[in-house]
């Protein structure tokens, strides 16, 4: 019995070394086999365990890698659609005003020797220009939202809503419109300037398309979501509506339900607003 005894000392003296590669041996009398059993199925289990760990370390290492990539493709991303902001607002945009103002001049000096229908063409090519440039601000306000790099900071919702309706007060004004806020609202993290604009998109679309036969009401109100921690913020509104099966459709840039000639906008105010939301955790 002594020889055996000795070997599982040994094997456990191993085990509790951190040397879990030598399996136990399982012969001897009786009682100590059962022990030697016991003592091997710990280190198997150890060294299972072991496995596992070294599998989790390489795939944490692996996606911490694909992180560091995607990051720097975000970084190169970023990079690129700020250049594309500089041409845009300064290498498109001008050639535009120079068409604008050259048919501008055009209808000025010549006017007298056009008949109708030139001076009908001219007004097509500044409303034109007018409307791409007014797109491109567009275009530019939707790629801004979400940059790397925007300060995330604590913002009181009840203080951006204030900014927004003092940006919206002459159409609110003028169409009597009334927005009634239902509770304070809660301090968010965020950044201000976006969320701003989120709330100044969803109003003003409440007034564009209010009802002809009403002035415009406006609810807005704040919920607590209990399961996840979260706000849902509502605007509601008694304009003419949305049809339930275009209620996602809305909210993708240049969709629109409506003709230019019933409502201006370029189809971009949702867009933005979706974007902004979602940049913000929702």
């Amino acid at each position: 019995m002594g020889r055996p005894l000795r070997v599982l000392e040994a094997a456990s003296v191993d085990v509790s070394g951190g040397a879990f590669e030598r399996r136990i041996r399982l012969d001897g009398p009786r009682d100590l086999e059962r022990v030697a059993q016991a003592v091997e199925e710990m280190r198997r289990r150890i060294v299972e365990e072991l496995s596992a760990s070294k599998a989790r370390e390489v795939l944490l290492e692996r996606q911490a890698e694909e992180l560091d990539a995607q990051t720097l493709e975000l970084k190169r991303s970023n990079a690129e659609l700020e250049q594309f902001a500089y041409v845009a607002s300064h290498d498109l945009q001008e050639p535009l005003r120079k068409i604008a103002s050259f048919c501008q001049l055009l209808e000025k000096r010549y006017g007298d020797q056009l008949d109708d229908r030139a001076k009908q063409y001219i007004d097509f090519a500044v409303d034109g220009a007018k409307r791409m440039q007014i797109l491109i601000n567009d275009l530019l306000t939707f790629s801004r939202v979400g940059r790397v790099g925007e300060e995330l900071i604590p913002v009181a919702l009840d203080d951006v809503l204030d900014r927004a309706l003092g940006n919206l007060s002459v159409v609110l004004e003028e169409t009597g419109a009334r927005v009634v806020r239902e509770g304070p609202l809660p301090t968010v993290t965020g950044d201000v300037t976006t969320l701003t604009m989120l709330w100044q998109n969803l109003i003003g679309n409440a007034v564009k398309f209010r009802h002809p036969d009403r002035p415009p009401e406006i609810a807005v109100r704040c919920e607590a979501e209990p399961e996840d921690g979260q706000w849902r913020l509502t605007v509601q509104d008694n304009g003419i509506g949305i049809e339930p099966e275009f209620r996602e459709k809305v909210f993708i840039i240049f969709q629109r339900l409506h003709g230019r000639d019933e409502y201006e906008g370029t189809g971009i105010g949702l867009a933005v607003c979706r974007k902004i939301v979602e940049h913000h955790g929702g």
